[in-house]
């Protein structure tokens, strides 16, 4: 993943702030985008030990501390790019509800650690719109047999997510409201209901859409906290793993397998 995310690097620009979980926070990748001019809200990386007693001290469990650079070169960097890395990085680490944060943004006066806090929060969106790209739309199983066509239909399946949110951001508009406080699979339902309805698509059915589309708010769960457990089992049975008649013959001579414990 960090090898795709440099690749990346030339869509961040001066003044843009990125968020990140624990494991993009290392010193090289920090340190590229302050070249940028980016600013960072990463998580602590859990081997980093954080010790609030060094650095300047800002408030309580807030300070300004100095990174330096790590000695050993990683396997996807050259020695004379490790040269170009500064020696040392001058970071501000802060801990909140439990939660250790790193950010470039050194002024407790313009980012407090409040403020810091809830930023980072929004993180979590990036999560639902995967969920919404990969479940609620369908994504998670791809059905082409070529790396071209499973790529084209990735395509379509963006398409089909930004056209969905160009209507929430609509609907948001019309009725005063964020677009992140609309249901993404209520909005995706309700179009797909009224595209199948024997009626002529015009600004006035427009509006009574985008209406319907707001009225269905996402709640308020900030901090929500759930077990990583599947709670329908899957089918104890074992993959197909070759043509289907092949199968078939199998199962003629030798009877159906055992299901899989």
């Amino acid at each position: 993943e960090h090898a795709l995310l440099r690749q990346l690097m030339d869509s961040f620009e001066l003044g843009d702030v990125v968020l990140a979980d624990r494991y993009y926070c290392s010193y090289f990748l920090i340190a590229l985008f302050m070249a940028k001019g980016a600013d960072i809200v990463f998580q602590q990386h859990a081997t980093r030990k954080t010790d609030f007693r060094t650095g300047q001290k800002l408030s309580t469990r807030d300070h300004i501390v100095t990174w330096q650079k790590p000695k050993s070169i990683p396997t996807w960097m050259t020695p004379s790019q490790y040269d170009t890395f500064p020696d040392e990085l001058t970071l501000r680490e802060l801990k909140r509800n439990g939660r250790v944060l790193v950010t470039t943004l050194l002024s407790d006066k313009t980012a407090s650690k409040a403020a810091l806090t809830e930023l980072y929060k929004q993180r979590w969106q990036v999560e639902l719109d995967l969920r919404n790209i990969k479940t609620v739309l369908g994504m998670d199983t791809l059905h082409c047999k070529t790396p071209d066509m499973n790529e084209k239909e990735m395509w379509v399946y963006f398409l089909a997510y930004n056209l969905i949110r160009l209507l929430i951001a609509a609907s948001a508009a019309k009725a005063a409201i964020l677009p992140r406080q609309i249901s993404f699979k209520h909005a995706l339902q309700l179009w797909l209901v009224w595209h199948h309805q024997p009626r002529a698509f015009n600004d006035n059915t427009q509006d009574v859409l985008l209406i319907l589309i707001a009225q269905q708010r996402v709640g308020n769960r900030s901090g929500r906290i759930e077990p990583r457990n599947l709670k329908r089992r899957p089918n104890a049975y074992p993959l197909l793993m070759k043509p289907r008649e092949e199968a078939r013959l199998l199962v003629i001579k030798y009877g159906h397998p055992k299901k899989l414990k």
